[in-house]
């Protein structure tokens, strides 16, 4: 089962030219961006924590940075504040091999700080520091780079975005820019904080799915996105408001991908978790790298998966995010299975 979209004949990453407004972009996301506090302990409360990390954060960012790793020319279209969190989150986004030319410098809201604790393997409270708004979700239709959007080989967006005004209809006039081409992402990353309840949040992913070719998201997400838990049948319904691929994460059951032609399943990797909180932006930026490379819908979500699991055996999120080499060498070599 292919995803192939290129139709110049070459690899994207060394195809691109020069246009009006600056580079064409491999991957152009939008969505949230800020500085994570990681305890450098584990296995401890917050109140009990005496040394952190400051990291690079956000989904979306994470995502171009994963990509930007894997050699994808990366930009971002976020907000910071005018604050030296936000000139952390520029510099570093732009050491990270990530375009900030579209990151917008807000003076009325901070930066935001997330702070998280780390009690493996599987409990990794989040704090947001994001009241009364965040940067990001005061990016204004004004501020969308149209030509970059429409002229990205793939885009990338959250439902986070959409939780908000004025993000919310920014997002939609991206997407009216875009004219749902090859590849237009939507990440149902459904964080209930964010929303005034679960309804809000299905009646805006309603509206966004018919300008979306790509949606990946995990069970619970998908109810909230289409009323479905059971991941063949969520995909279905994803397929049928026009989604063109469907990616639903299974935990320990793996994670589905479903076209019209057809749909696979591949196996979770096991690892020695450390922090799993940036493994589903490693997961989405080799997810980007895949379908920009054309492969097999199955090698893609199999390299996804590998690289989400590097990171989850790391502690921070956006600098852990790994090579092709490493991503290839930490394979498994057991055959996917096919439904």
């Amino acid at each position: 089962m292919q995803v192939t979209h290129n139709p110049s004949g070459s690899d994207p990453a060394t195809s691109n030219t020069s246009r009006a407004d600056g580079q064409v972009y491999d991957v152009l996301a939008i969505g949230r961006s800020g500085v994570d506090i990681y305890p450098l302990q584990t296995g401890v409360g917050l109140e009990d924590v005496t040394s952190f990390g400051k990291f690079l954060g956000g989904s979306a960012a994470n995502v171009t940075v994963a990509a930007a790793r894997l050699g994808r020319r990366s930009a971002l279209i976020s907000g910071a504040g005018d604050d030296a969190f936000g000139r952390y989150v520029k510099q570093e986004l732009q050491r990270l091999g990530v375009e900030n030319r579209y990151v917008i410098t807000n003076s009325e809201y901070a930066t935001p700080v997330t702070f998280c604790e780390i009690f493996p393997p599987d409990n990794f409270p989040l704090y947001f520091y994001r009241k009364p708004s965040a940067p990001d979700l005061q990016v204004t239709p004004a501020d969308i780079p149209a030509r970059a959007v429409r002229n990205a080989r793939l885009y990338w967006s959250t439902v986070t975005g959409l939780s908000e005004e004025p993000s919310r209809s920014a997002h939609f006039a991206a997407w009216e820019a875009r004219e749902r081409r090859p590849f237009t992402v939507l990440d149902l990353d459904y964080r209930p904080m964010f929303w005034e309840s679960a309804e809000a949040a299905t009646e805006q992913v309603q509206r966004a799915l018919p300008h979306i070719t790509v949606a990946v998201g995990n069970r619970e997400e998908c109810e909230v996105a289409v009323g479905e838990t059971e991941p063949h049948k969520a995909a279905d319904a994803l397929l049928d408001l026009g989604v063109e691929i469907a990616i639903v994460k299974q935990g320990p059951k793996g994670v589905l991908g479903k076209n019209r032609s057809g749909s696979v399943v591949v196996p979770p990797i096991a690892v020695d978790v450390v922090n799993g909180l940036g493994a589903g932006d490693a997961f989405g930026g080799s997810l980007c790298h895949g379908l920009l490379a054309g492969w097999p819908l199955e090698k893609v979500l199999r390299h996804a998966n590998a690289a989400g699991a590097i990171v989850a055996s790391r502690l921070e999120c956006s600098t852990a995010m790994p090579t092709e080499g490493e991503i290839t060498a930490f394979l498994p070599d057991e055959e996917s299975l096919h439904v």
